[in-house]
């Protein structure tokens, strides 16, 4: 039989999700999680090898004589090094669009909670705050109306357009922007009009080695005093140290990520302490409906390359 190999399953299968398709064609052997030490005494002898966050460089590929396909349970696959595999012939796939209600649901989420702050206000009326206050109403920050703001997202693909959907249900207005397009065109405002404009400003856009760490310092300066950044795309798009500097000095109203550059991060990372900046532990993706769709996905690909038909391949 097939022997396929998942080296990091993690938490993927919580509340009753199974492996039945693949179980029943393959001899299966997951790992919650893989070390770099680990990785080739796992994967070694494998036909199939699937990850999520465990990396496999040009050097691992070439060194796993048996494998001839890789599956990424995600849509972003920029932990595999997609040339080395096309170049031994071996098909990458990924996993399309599986999470994009539920991390569009997420990123409103914390947009939402940057406007309102309904965790903190909650904590004041049960801890008694609002009781002592003697007042009928009672708040600590004042809430942010989104109506007649601006909208701005760098990418445009089903998470974005869904983010995009709920944001003129908001009243807002929405553009959509490219870092790799950056002087706009076809339908995307110029990456400038975007930062200069956007009253929040949300990411999600590929990780690729041209947009690691494009918003920075000199990105944050000129973005529009006072704006919302959202990150639940990829951590190491931003460069945390300048998104903190922009937060503690006010020049951000404030930023909420689920994504970190570091996953799990230092207890040093500095957006955990920055202010007015709210770090969720990249879970926007992990609804069990979501997780649903990219377990039955996964199936799908590795059946159709047993097959000799592989499909969402993303290298060839």
């Amino acid at each position: 039989m097939t022997k396929i190999t998942i080296l990091d399953e993690g938490r993927l299968l919580e509340g009753g999700l199974t492996w039945s398709e693949i179980n029943q064609l393959s001899q299966l052997t997951t790992y919650e999680h893989t070390t770099p030490e680990q990785l080739i005494g796992r994967a070694q002898g494998s036909r199939v090898l699937l990850t999520n966050k465990t990396p496999l460089s040009r050097e691992v590929i070439n060194s796993l004589h048996h494998l001839e396909f890789i599956g990424v349970l995600a849509t972003g696959f920029n932990v595999v090094d997609v040339e080395a595999a096309r170049a031994r012939g071996i098909p990458v796939s990924n996993v399309p669009a599986y999470g994009a209600e539920s991390v569009a649901q997420h990123t409103w989420a914390l947009i939402l909670e940057l406007c309102h702050h309904v965790g903190a206000h909650a904590d004041d009326a049960a801890n008694g705050d609002w009781t002592r206050s003697h007042r009928w109403s009672q708040w600590r920050w004042p809430l942010i109306e989104l109506h007649g703001r601006t909208l701005g997202l760098i990418g445009r693909g089903p998470i974005a357009r869904r983010v995009a959907e709920i944001g003129r249900a908001f009243g807002m207005e929405v553009m959509h922007g490219s870092h790799s397009h950056p002087g706009g065109g076809d339908g995307l405002a110029p990456l400038e009009v975007i930062r200069r404009s956007s009253d929040v400003l949300s990411l999600h856009c590929r990780l690729t080695p041209g947009s690691q760490g494009f918003l920075n310092a000199e990105f944050l300066r000129e973005m529009k005093p006072g704006a919302f950044l959202i990150n639940t795309a990829r951590g190491a798009l931003v460069c945390e140290a300048d998104l903190a500097d922009a937060l503690n000095a006010g020049r951000l109203a404030g930023a909420a990520v689920d994504v970190l550059a570091q996953e799990p991060p230092a207890e040093t990372s500095p957006l955990l302490r920055a202010k007015n900046c709210f770090v969720t532990a990249h879970m926007a993706w992990s609804g069990l409906t979501a997780r649903r769709r990219l377990v039955e996905t996964t199936e799908d690909n590795v059946k159709a390359f047993l097959n000799g038909s592989p499909i969402n391949v993303v290298n060839l």
